[in-house]
């Protein structure tokens, strides 16, 4: 998945900009001081930055330029400071985009997904496992050229299984990323990967895609014929 880093003091800005990109479908870390994004600074690198000014242990744009001396990872200023000189200053030293505060989800969502494909490093539209193909722009999946009719949530269980496809994901994860920390329990989840998998399978010839690694978690794979 693509990761994005997000430095900002606000816990609670912090908080919601972390979910609308988990949203959108990025792994999302976040942080809040200079000295905490510096320490992340190592491969793997993420593969974008969404850098506040205003930590409370250095000036961003003195971050910025520690940044660009160690890394060419794409950086979007999001801060409540709109001079034009300081924007310009910013884009100067090495910043790829600038947002002043407030905006929204959507909008940085947006932002980050011109930047890295700007970058070469735009996350694909569409994601496909064998013949299972989902859409992540139009929220629209085929198995084999057919629709498959899924509720909200049952896409964002397979659109969030099929980013880590191959890969075993556990309860926890899902909790976190899926249900972004709502209190469900571990029924609700059989009840969607229920569903999702008895979708799947009448589209797709009574296979089934989503496999139970016991005491583990689930996984996304294409079954045998």
């Amino acid at each position: 998945m693509t990761t994005v880093l997000i430095v900002e003091d606000d816990i609670l800005v912090r908080e919601a900009l972390s979910r609308s990109l988990t949203s959108a479908g990025y792994h999302v870390d976040a942080v809040g001081t200079a000295m905490e994004l510096m320490r992340r600074l190592v491969p793997p690198f993420p593969d974008l930055v969404v850098l506040d000014l205003g930590l409370p242990d250095l000036d961003g744009g003195q971050v910025l330029k520690m940044m660009r001396a160690v890394s060419r990872v794409p950086v979007i200023i999001a801060t409540a400071r709109s001079d034009e000189s300081d924007i310009i200053r910013l884009l100067r030293d090495g910043a790829d985009d600038y947002l002043v505060k407030p905006f929204s989800g959507e909008q940085l969502a947006a932002r980050v997904l011109a930047v890295l494909r700007r970058s070469g490093e735009a996350p694909p539209d569409t994601l496909r496992v064998g013949d299972l193909s989902v859409d992540l722009t139009r929220r629209l999946v085929t198995l084999a050229g057919a629709v498959v009719d899924l509720n909200r949530r049952e896409f964002d269980l397979l659109a969030y299984l099929a980013r880590r496809q191959g890969a075993v994901v556990t309860r926890r994860e899902l909790l976190t990323e899926v249900w972004r920390g709502s209190d469900v329990y571990d029924r609700t989840i059989d009840v969607h990967v229920y569903w999702l998998r008895r979708k799947l399978a009448e589209s797709g010839g009574a296979r089934d895609w989503v496999e139970t690694v016991r005491g583990v978690g689930l996984r996304l794979a294409v079954p045998p014929a």
